[in-house]
């Protein structure tokens, strides 16, 4: 796997909306906020593009060609996501991934950017970044502990190893005791599941399987897991990482939440799993780097990142 270079003030840095829209008055504060921490802008046409169906940044060959474009510029050290939303499967095959793998650098989103950590984790071999958006979270809610972590994470290549902390006073929980080491894969379970079938399904062998949500109900979330379950890829990870589910929710019994359902649906599963990590839909969130080499040890409270 590739580690990408983070990058320094006065470098070049690429903004795009590579799902859906963003107001103007949003895109202005946040290249305003990237420009403050010491970076030139660079704003991809999606980033001002008319919306499509309401819900899109434009076509997706117009949110491709600013991902294309940006990866083959020498002068842009880092691509930064402005939030997530819908239709970023609608850019995964106008990608160009050899691209990609022959010009690493920082990639960094979450939510609906799962499709992109996927395919450039598993199609690229590019480490990205499970860490805040510009617009969802910079210019809003970029509490001393998000900042801290996001940079803990863009310096692993510099230090080798990361352990993962949560925000202070709220402990992750041990849901499945043991050890287990992989690659970390994964991001939002939704996204997770409807890639399933398509050419960048999750390839789940061996590895340490990360997954968060926002405004599920448990019911829903219930049928997710079936779904990796019966496609084999619980039984073949070496572990799970359950992150943030915010605003969940339960129609029919609103005692029985996410919490409830994980313990149930591991409760014989005999591979480590840890719950609650303040990955995701949350403020503050921690920083995942997707692609690393995780290792998991219960007994030790070890939740570490390496690059080997």
């Amino acid at each position: 796997m590739i580690f990408p270079e983070p990058p320094k003030k006065g470098d070049k840095v690429g903004l795009i909306a590579p799902c859906s829209p963003v107001a103007p008055e949003e895109a202005a504060q946040s290249i305003a906020f990237l420009e403050r921490r010491g970076y030139r802008v660079v704003a991809g046409a999606s980033v001002s593009a008319t919306p499509v169906n309401g819900y899109c940044a434009g076509c997706g060959d117009l949110r491709a060609r600013d991902i294309n474009e940006m990866f083959a510029s020498p002068q842009i050290r880092a691509i930064f996501c402005l939030r997530g939303g819908d239709s970023g499967n609608h850019v995964l095959d106008k990608l160009n991934f050899d691209l990609v793998r022959t010009n690493p650098k920082v990639f960094m989103g979450y939510s609906d950017i799962t499709n992109f950590h996927v395919a450039f984790n598993q199609r690229s071999q590019l480490i990205t970044f499970h860490g805040p958006m510009v617009k969802s979270n910079m210019i809003r809610d970029f509490d001393a502990f998000t900042e801290a972590s996001m940079e803990k994470a863009l310096a692993l290549g510099v230090t080798g190893t990361m352990d993962l902390d949560n925000p202070p006073g709220v402990p992750i929980q041990v849901l499945r005791p043991g050890k287990a080491r992989g690659i970390c894969a994964g991001g939002n379970l939704s996204l997770i599941n409807s890639l399933m079938g398509t050419p960048n399904e999750l390839d789940a062998k061996g590895k340490i399987l990360f997954f968060e949500d926002v405004d599920e109900d448990t019911a829903h979330v219930d049928r997710f897991l079936h779904q990796l379950k019966y496609a084999g890829k619980f039984s073949e990870a070496a572990g799970v990482l359950i992150g943030d589910f915010a605003n969940q929710s339960n129609q029919h019994d609103p005692a029985y939440l996410i919490g409830e359902l994980m313990e149930d649906f591991f409760a014989d599963y005999d591979k480590p799993v840890l719950m609650n990590i303040k990955s995701g839909h949350c403020v503050p969130m921690s920083t995942i780097p997707l692609g690393a080499v995780c290792t998991v040890d219960t007994a030790a409270g070890i939740l570490r990142f390496s690059l080997e």
